[in-house]
C-alpha cells in the first residue's frame, strides 16, 4: 500500500520486498537424463564449472543482496554416502560418484564459503527425484498427487543432504527450502513436510502457489504459515527452466524473482558475466521505487513481507503513523527483523521515532524529489509507531546510523 499526501512528504509505503531464488544449482553434469530414469538436471549442453557459482555471487554483489542457491547435492557426494539411501539416486545401492569428484569441488566450495554474504545455500533436494527399485518418480519430497514421501525417507534425505554439505564445509544446515519440481503440499501443519523441515532448521519455503496442493488455504494471498514455517508464493518465472542466457523482460508478479540456474549462465562460462549484468540491470530499478525493494537477505525478506501485508501507514502533518496491530497474527520470528519505509519528499529531511530505533536513513534517489529509505527496528509487541520528519540540518546523502 502506498499513501499520498499534499505536504512535504508526498508518498509513503512499506515496500514489497523482492528475493532472488535460483533453482537446480549443484549439478556438475548439465545433461537432462530423465528419459532413461535419471534426473532432469539443468539441461545445459555442457558440464558446470566453478565459474557458474561465481555468477551467483556476482549477481548478489551487484544487487547488494543474498540470492538463494537452491541446491541439488548428490553430485557433490565425495564419500559415496548415498549408497545407504537408495531412494535418493538412480543408481540406488550401487551409487558411484567418482566421476564428479575432483578439484572443481574444492574450488566451487571455496567460492560459496568466501561469498556467504552473497549466496545463501538453500535446500532443493539430494537427487531432485525419488527412486523406487531404480524407477524414477517425480519428485523427491511429494508425488504428483501431493502425497508426502514416507517420513523415514524424508528424514533420510535430509540427513544425506546435511552429510554431503558437511563434506565440503558448507554448513550449517540451510534455513530455506524450494520443493523439487514444485511438488508440495501446504497446510498439513504438524503432520506434514513443513513440520519435519522446521525440526531440521528450515524457516522459509517458497514455491508457486498455482502448482501447490493445499490441505487448507494460506492465510494471505502470497504467503502463509505451515507448522510455523512461512511459505511464500513464487509466482511465475520470467524464463523457461532450461533457457540459457536469456534477456530478462516483463515484470515480476510477486515478491520472488524465481529462475533456474541456466537462466543466469552463458553457454561459454567465461561469458557468464554478460548474463549476470543483464539480470542486474533488470532488477536494480525495483530497488529505486517507493513500492518495492530488493531484500538484503531472506530473514529481512520474510520480516518485510509480513510488515508489507499486515502493517498500515498514514501521513498526517509532519508525522508518518505506522499501525502494527495486525502483525501479531504472524509468528513472531517472521516479523522480528527490520522494517523499511520508503517515502518521496519535496525536500531534504531528518527523522525521529520515539517508539523504535532508526537503524539507517538512506537517500536512494535525488532528482527533483527525494526518495528515502528509513529502516527501523520495531520493539517486540509494538502496536504503533510515529515517525516525525522535519527539514534536514545537513546535506549528507547518507544519514546512516550504525546497526543495532
Amino acid at each position: 500500500m502506498t499513501v499520498h499526501a499534499e505536504g512535504v512528504v508526498q508518498q509513503a509505503a512499506i515496500p514489497m520486498p523482492i528475493q532472488v531464488v535460483i533453482d537446480d544449482v549443484g549439478w556438475w553434469s548439465g545433461e537432462d537424463g530423465h528419459e532413461r530414469g535419471e534426473p532432469y538436471r539443468t539441461g545445459v549442453a555442457r558440464d558446470h564449472v566453478p565459474a557458474d557459482y561465481e555468477a551467483i555471487a556476482a549477481l548478489g554483489k551487484a544487487l547488494g543482496m543474498r540470492p538463494q542457491a537452491a541446491m541439488v547435492v548428490c553430485e557433490w557426494d565425495r564419500d559415496n554416502v548415498l549408497r545407504h539411501a537408495p531412494s535418493c539416486t538412480w543408481m540406488g545401492r550401487e551409487w558411484d560418484n567418482r566421476r564428479w569428484v575432483g578439484p572443481w569441488l574444492d574450488r566451487a566450495a571455496d567460492v560459496i564459503r568466501r561469498n556467504q554474504a552473497h549466496i545463501e545455500v538453500t535446500l532443493h533436494g539430494v537427487g531432485h527425484e525419488y527412486w523406487i527399485d531404480g524407477r524414477m518418480e517425480r519428485a523427491e519430497w511429494h508425488d504428483r498427487q501431493g502425497r508426502m514421501r514416507p517420513r523415514e525417507d524424508v528424514l533420510l534425505h535430509l540427513d544425506m543432504c546435511a552429510r554431503i554439505l558437511g563434506q565440503h564445509g558448507l554448513g550449517p544446515f540451510p534455513e530455506s527450502f524450494v520443493p523439487a519440481a514444485f511438488l508440495h503440499r501446504f497446510g498439513d501443519d504438524e503432520g506434514g513436510l513443513a513440520a519435519i523441515l522446521r525440526e531440521a532448521g528450515i524457516r522459509h519455503i517458497s514455491t508457486p502457489f498455482s502448482a501447490m496442493h493445499t490441505s487448507r488455504p494460506p492465510e494471505h494471498d502470497c504467503f502463509g504459515f505451515d507448522a510455523g514455517v512461512i511459505t511464500v508464493d513464487r509466482g511465475h518465472d520470467l524464463c523457461r527452466w532450461f533457457e540459457v542466457g536469456p534477456r530478462p523482460g516483463g515484470a515480476l508478479d510477486g515478491p520472488i524473482c524465481g529462475m533456474h540456474w541456466p537462466n543466469l549462465l552463458h553457454a561459454d562460462p567465461e561469458r557468464n558475466h554478460e548474463v549476470v549484468e543483464r539480470w542486474a540491470a533488470f532488477l536494480k530499478p525495483y530497488d529505486l521505487r517507493c513500492d518495492t525493494m530488493l531484500a538484503p537477505d531472506t530473514r529481512a525478506f520474510a520480516s518485510q513481507l509480513a510488515f508489507h501485508h499486515l502493517a498500515q501507514i498514514a501521513i498526517a502533518g509532519d508525522t508518518i503513523h505506522v499501525n502494527l496491530a495486525a502483525i501479531s497474527a504472524a509468528p513472531a520470528h517472521h516479523h522480528g527483523g527490520p522494517l523499511a519505509i520508503r517515502l518521496v519528499a519535496a525536500e531534504r529531511l531528518e527523522f525521529q521515532c520515539e517508539e523504535a530505533a532508526i537503524r539507517a536513513t538512506r537517500v536512494l534517489r535525488d532528482e527533483g524529489k527525494t526518495l528515502y529509505d528509513v529502516v527501523l527496528a520495531p520493539p517486540a509487541g509494538a502496536r504503533r509507531m510515529r515517525i516525525v520528519f522535519g527539514p534536514a540540518r545537513t546535506h549528507r546523502a547518507d544519514q546512516s546510523s550504525p546497526p543495532l
